[in-house]
């Protein structure tokens, strides 16, 4: 697909608006940067009803339509931390967890008080030593933020030849450009070919179309590569 079959920066900003504009982009994005969706890479609606009736509980709109659509890819939701499957999905002190990292060190859920809202938001739980002080915080606005969220990170966090990780706390140069805010924890850039992730201001993940891209990319941005 040529770059300008998909036109990211604008897809990213509909992305926000709607939860139409979040699945339109999650297709353009996997079609642009893997494979393009088919019916296999969802959940069926038997799972997930089977789900709701083990749980005792309704999932939100937004829920249900992410795992009907990208919910198998996992390229796009488990690369890294683990989409849970919905025979997995389980509440704990008050919230729906979906997803968790990838050594349980984190979880991520639904406010159950919150599940009646079509897209409701998110909430984030790290994994303390001291149980007592662990608390869901506050982490996404709505669902279909944090599913584009995920699937752009875990894409760049693929195990792939033209996918690259760099712990790194400097600022990033100006030839990269900027892309429009999404995820609360995450700024995002696009350069020729390659676009770059970058997690609070720890590290960087990046993903190229092309081997010459990625090694631009090196050169923009010198560091300790984990692949170079």
């Amino acid at each position: 697909m040529d770059e300008t079959e998909f036109d990211i920066p604008a897809a990213m900003a509909e992305s926000v608006r709607s939860r139409a504009g979040a699945w339109a982009f999650v297709r353009g994005f996997a079609a642009h940067w893997g494979e393009p969706l088919g019916p296999e890479d969802g959940f069926t609606d038997a799972e997930l009803d089977a789900a709701e009736r083990r749980l005792g509980l309704r999932l939100p709109a937004a829920l249900r339509e992410a795992y009907r659509l990208f919910g198998r890819r996992a390229d796009l939701t488990s690369s890294h931390d683990v989409l849970l499957t919905p025979d997995e999905l389980h509440v704990l002190d008050g919230a729906l967890v979906y997803r968790a990292e990838n050594q349980g060190c984190a979880h991520w859920g639904v406010p159950l008080a919150d599940l009646g809202r079509e897209d409701p938001p998110t909430v984030g739980r790290l994994d303390l030593a001291d149980k007592s002080q662990e608390r869901w915080e506050p982490s996404e606005d709505r669902f279909s933020t944090a599913a584009v969220a995920m699937a752009m990170m875990e894409k760049l966090l693929e195990d792939h030849e033209l996918a690259d990780f760099l712990d790194s706390e400097g600022d990033l140069p100006g030839d990269l450009r900027e892309l429009p805010a999404l995820g609360r924890d995450f700024r995002w850039y696009q350069g020729p070919e390659v676009l770059v992730g970058v997690a609070g201001d720890a590290w960087v993940a990046a993903r190229a179309r092309t081997p010459e891209a990625l090694e631009a990319l090196y050169e923009a941005v010198p560091g300790q590569w984990l692949g170079e």
